[in-house]
């Protein structure tokens, strides 16, 4: 027998992976990842919520089991895992989570130093705050649509009857499919007052709100930083970030931490600043300790090295490097009242808030108005069977269907004549004709109050403001985020962090650097490779970078303190830099990076250039001289004090010495230079050139060194060499041609 085969349908594997992956990214968009804008509340928030009420769980309750709730909500209404649903109902408990927690905890919901270090739901308890009324006061008052749960047995709310901007008040955040949000928590106080605003106001501004909504009120005591202007873009667009800062205090000389940015964790501050402690990039601090506790769960308590340490330089650091400064991203995207999720401005936000609180309000008031109606409408016939009790108890008595019987007889709805039959004789017995008249009165004025609601906008308005006026009573409380406009920090600098010491850098004519600490070293005596020996030095401080000069006139930099120590024979400078092939590392300087310097040639061409022009972050290097051809780099000079008096000496190899003012060489930041001194060209061919330079004050001494001789000269002794830049200058004397080099004294 041939089995029947089940009809199936075709269809391209990309149409249907198309139509799965939308079905699936709208789930997530509007039933998981984004707040409705009514209530403010995703779905599993809104079944947790709702559960909780079901159970009876209001904020007079005894608390119960966590475990019951997560129970009811996934059993009842949310058929995902548990642990995802008690995540989300402790997320609701935590007063550093939430600005205006729904859910109050009792046991282990947490800390601000480790949020997901809560206990298992089978040890906890909850309840509803009272705040929770917000949501569900209004619940039962045909104020919402209802739908069916999952498995069609029951119903459940499809939103909340909010009476407050939940959205805005208690923020939110989620990932959806191709979109996020990122709503931060606000004041009550001030949201609500720009509600009212608007609504005395509909042509009110962003700006003008803003007025009332200052900023995001985290719950934390953390500085929110970001300036008014940036905070004004940000509602007006619905995206952009704030910037949150910690706070601290000086208690006997330490920094005292008392308040952390929202959602940082203490521990998490610990390491980040121990990590530098460690690496050794914060020398002006001693220790650092965590002194929180349950009373005050925020003190960490730094020390610094000494009383000399600058606690505001210090902290903005630890600001720039550290989470005691973080930025949030925000991003007012929700499901607006068209069911379509949008990024909304602030006024667009409350403006549309405020058209479904209207909406909620005129619901409210059509139920209660439905059930006066109904009400009147039994009560006249209560009336009629009181006015004709005789008549009536023989209908009953008599007539086997006294129903009809009565509806005939007295003109009766069925709803009055099932009422009547309802009603137990002493009742009827004790009724009177007062006390009915009474409450049809009562009624009758009650459902004319609220149809002049229904009718007048300005009733209507007036009603809405009176109510948030009174919740805002109720609910609101101060600031918790003060709003302090700075500017965002920034680190210092490496130079900045490093101690200043005195070293001497010490190359080696085979390009071997290293750094032996002090100033009193003779560099000549220390060890050097085979075949290697002392070349250059340079006296500068660990905190400042340490220049090489290359045979090509090439620069490079490295910090001073990073280069190996003197004990041993140091590094060749090729592991930290890429000169060109076949250039020669010939000098070394070491300074204050605004220190003036002389670069020059032995073609007797140089310049004066600041030691900062020299500094480079390439391995590189940077050109700064230019070499012409056939001649050397000469071992350049730093100014010592000012250029304007400095005098310049250069000494050439056949003889001839020249000094002159240093303000007549150009200040330049690369380049050849101008003349120094004139090297005639029968000299140049023979292979003359410019030996060596020095710079110093007038009342300093200029020693040449020729050998075994020298001759020391100041004051009126330098006559015979003074001239102008670019001059011969004048024959040292026989004995002294030979000049090996220049020294300063004084």
């Amino acid at each position: 027998m041939a089995t029947e085969m089940t009809p199936f349908e075709q269809i391209p594997l990309k149409e249907y992976a198309e139509r799965a992956y939308l079905d699936y990214s709208m789930y997530v968009v509007l039933d998981r990842a984004l707040p409705f804008i009514g209530d403010g509340l995703k779905p599993v928030q809104r079944r947790i919520l709702y559960a909780m009420s079901d159970l009876g769980l209001s904020f007079q309750a005894k608390h119960r089991k966590c475990a019951k709730t997560v129970g009811d909500v996934i059993g009842n209404y949310h058929p995902h895992g548990d642990t995802a649903c008690y995540d989300a109902l402790v997320l609701m408990a935590q007063p550093f989570s939430y600005r205006y927690p729904l859910i109050d905890g009792q046991g282990n919901f947490g800390s601000q130093d480790n949020p997901k270090s809560f206990a298992a739901m089978r040890y906890t308890e909850a309840k509803m705050t009272q705040y929770a009324k917000v949501l569900l006061d209004e619940l039962g008052q045909g104020t919402v649509e209802w739908e069916a749960n999952y498995d069609g047995s029951r119903e459940e709310p499809s939103w909340l009857p909010s009476r407050l901007p939940n959205v805005l008040i208690n923020g939110t955040t989620g990932i959806a499919v191709g979109m996020a949000t990122d709503i931060p928590p606000h004041n009550v106080r001030e949201v609500v007052s720009a509600c009212i605003r608007l609504l005395d106001d509909p042509d009110a501004t962003t700006q003008d709100l803003c007025e009332h909504v200052r900023g995001p009120d985290f719950p934390t005591a953390a500085e929110i930083i970001t300036p008014r202007t940036e905070l004004l873009k940000l509602y007006e667009t619905g995206n952009g970030s704030v910037r949150a800062r910690a706070i601290y205090t000086r208690e006997n000389g330490n920094i005292v931490i008392t308040a952390l940015p929202y959602q940082v964790s203490p521990t998490k501050i610990m390491e980040q600043i121990a990590e530098q402690i460690k690496a050794k990039k914060l020398p002006m601090v001693e220790d650092l300790r965590d002194e929180g506790d349950h009373r005050q769960p925020i003190r960490i308590l730094i020390m610094p090295r000494s009383n000399r340490v600058d606690v505001d330089e210090l902290m903005q650091h630890l600001f720039a490097t550290t989470e005691l400064e973080k930025s949030y991203r925000v991003n007012l995207n929700m499901i607006g009242l068209d069911g379509r999720p949008q990024v909304k401005p602030l006024k667009l936000m409350l403006t549309e808030w405020l058209t479904f609180r209207t909406d909620t309000v005129k619901r409210r008031i059509s139920h209660r108005l439905e059930k006066i109606e109904k009400r009147l409408h039994l009560l006249e016939g209560l009336l009629i069977a009181f006015l004709n009790l005789d008549e009536v108890i023989r209908i009953v008595r008599t007539e086997d269907e006294p129903k009809p019987v009565l509806i005939a007889r007295f003109a009766l709805s069925d709803a009055q004549a099932e009422y009547i039959l309802e009603t137990k004789l002493r009742q009827l017995a004790r009724l009177e004709e007062m006390k009915i008249r009474g409450e049809q009165q009562e009624l009758a004025k009650e459902q004319a109050d609220l149809n002049a609601l229904l009718a007048s906008k300005t009733k209507l308005k007036n009603l809405i403001k009176k109510e948030l006026e009174a919740d805002a009573k109720t609910y609101g409380d101060d600031r918790q985020s003060p709003l302090v406009e700075r500017e965002v920090a920034k680190a210092l600098s490496e130079a900045d962090l490093t101690p200043s010491e005195p070293v001497t850098i010490i190359l080696s004519e085979k390009g071997w650097a290293r750094a032996a600490k002090g100033h009193d070293i003779d560099a000549a005596q220390l060890s050097y490779r085979e075949g290697d020996r002392f070349l250059a030095g340079a006296r500068g401080r660990s905190n400042q970078q340490a220049v090489f000069l290359d045979s090509t006139g090439r620069a490079y930099a490295c910090a001073a303190h990073t280069l190996p120590s003197a004990r041993g024979q140091g590094e060749p400078l090729t592991g930290r830099f890429d000169p060109p092939s076949g250039a020669r590392f010939l000098a070394a300087i070491a300074g204050e990076e605004s220190s003036a310097l002389v670069l020059a040639t032995s073609a007797g061409y140089g310049f004066v250039t600041k030691l900062e022009s020299l500094v480079s972050r390439h391995r590189a290097g940077k050109q700064v001289l230019t070499v012409p051809e056939g001649s050397t780099v000469i071992e350049p000079v730093i100014v010592p004090g000012a250029v304007s008096s400095a005098l310049i000496a250069a000494a050439t190899s056949d003889g001839h010495l020249l000094v002159f003012p240093l303000s007549e060489l150009p200040e330049l930041d690369k380049g050849k230079g101008n003349k120094i001194i004139n090297l005639p060209a029968s000299k140049r061919e023979a292979g003359a050139g410019m030996l060596t330079i020095a710079v110093f004050q007038p009342n300093q001494e200029l020693v040449v060194v020729a050998g075994g001789r020298i001759t020391r000269l100041k004051g009126g002794d330098l006559d015979a060499y003074r001239g102008t830049r670019a001059q011969r200058g004048g024959l040292l004397p026989r004995g002294l041609q030979r000049v090996d080099r220049l020294e300063i004294v004084g």
